[in-house]
């Protein structure tokens, strides 16, 4: 049995909370920051306001968006 399964089957046994907290530990332990990824969302994010900001870009209020998904 590997190392996985052993903790998979010891995570069984415990009760809800307590597996919710280790799952959330868990995935908590994957959310690496990334600078890399963190520029490319910026630099993208200040194209995005200047396209706005000249014009190139409309903005849809947040009722338009969710009529669109009822």
């Amino acid at each position: 049995m590997t190392t996985a399964e052993n903790i998979f089957k010891e995570a069984q046994s415990l009760n809800p909370s307590e597996k919710a907290r280790l799952i959330d530990q868990l995935l908590s332990s994957l959310d690496k920051p990334d600078q890399e990824i963190d520029k490319l969302w910026a630099k993208e994010a200040e194209e995005r306001i200047d396209a706005y900001d000249k014009g190139k870009l409309k903005a849809i209020s947040l009722e338009e968006v969710l009529n669109k998904y009822k």
